[in-house]
């Protein structure tokens, strides 16, 4: 029922609760924004980048010559369908090694990603993103925008990438004075998923190894599903490292938005449909924003662009 179906009469012996309900309820229509197009390409890039179905079946891991690229997204190496390499994952290995050529391939491609689509990559390319984009539209009574500590929790990435994914690679080695990588190995939740839980289930040898460790991974990922219902991709938000090395170059990438001041009429739609808590208007290509293209759907006027940045 909209406010304005509803005869005079009735609509002044109605309670001011009523009224507002109805009128919340006819906003949450107006902002309703089909995001399925955008979760189709992540699909159809998951699947590409997790395209070997044998290994779903025969529960190995792939180790042929496309396993020496990396893929933009966070994607398991150790996942049985996975046809490429996950940029953390090689990260980590190559910072504790004596590989120094396959270092320099590593981060120039992670430099290279991140200066022409920032993390365009983490709304579009990230497998464990569209599982996180597809657990946030379960129902559920009450969901979480912000909350008190949000802003400082964001920060949390930024030294997970550096304490798991840099530093403890590099200075806590073994007697051969190789690295482990520790974020895959400690915390990673799509990993879990995408890795662990696969190989245990097609793997019987492998379940019988199952310990501490495998029980602190999934641990991690029950929680992040949970949370994922409740708050919008909270490990993008607070663990992501990949995200956090993407989020660097979201300011001056290629790829960018732009709000038309001329056309902005300052109405606040585009910040309330924005899901992880950006305002465009003030900040159209903060460190925050995964470009997933909520704000521009939203505007009224069409102020916002996105696409080469211009000067």
């Amino acid at each position: 029922m909209k406010l304005k179906d509803i005869p005079k009469e009735e609509l002044e012996t109605m309670n001011y609760d009523d009224i507002a309900y109805i009128i919340l309820s006819e906003e949450k229509q107006k902002m309703k924004i089909n995001e399925w197009p955008r979760h189709g390409i992540q699909a159809l890039w998951a699947f590409l980048t997790n395209s070997r179905v044998s290994g779903f079946v025969t529960g190995k891991i792939y180790t042929g010559k496309l396993k020496h690229a990396c893929v933009p997204g966070l994607n398991c190496y150790s996942c049985p369908g996975a046809t490429g390499a996950c940029p953390i994952g090689s990260l980590q290995a190559v910072i504790g090694s004596w590989n120094f050529k396959m270092a320099y391939y590593v981060v120039g491609f992670l430099i290279f990603v991140g200066a022409l689509l920032g993390r365009l990559v983490c709304g579009f390319l990230c497998p464990f993103g569209l599982i996180q984009d597809l657990l946030n539209k379960i129902p559920f009574p009450k969901k979480m925008r912000t909350f008190r500590g949000d802003k400082l929790l964001r920060k949390l990435k930024y030294v997970i990438l550096m304490v798991f994914v840099v530093l403890l690679p590099m200075f806590v080695v073994d007697i051969m004075g190789q690295g482990a990588p520790y974020f895959c190995k400690l915390i990673c939740p799509a990993g879990t998923l995408e890795g662990g839980l696969p190989l245990v289930l097609l793997n019987k040898s492998m379940r019988s190894a199952i310990g501490w460790l495998f029980i602190w991974k999934n641990t991690i990922l029950v929680v992040t599903i949970i949370l994922s219902v409740i708050i919008y991709r909270p490990f993008c938000k607070y663990i992501c490292p990949l995200g956090a090395f993407y989020s660097i170059f979201n300011r001056v990438s290629v790829y960018r938005y732009r709000v038309d001041v001329e056309k902005c009429v300052h109405c606040g739609k585009c910040a309330k449909a924005c899901q992880m808590e950006v305002n465009p208007v003030d900040n159209p290509n903060s460190a925050e924003c995964i470009r997933c293209g909520r704000c521009k759907k939203a505007c009224p006027t069409q102020a916002i662009h996105c696409g080469i940045k211009r000067n």
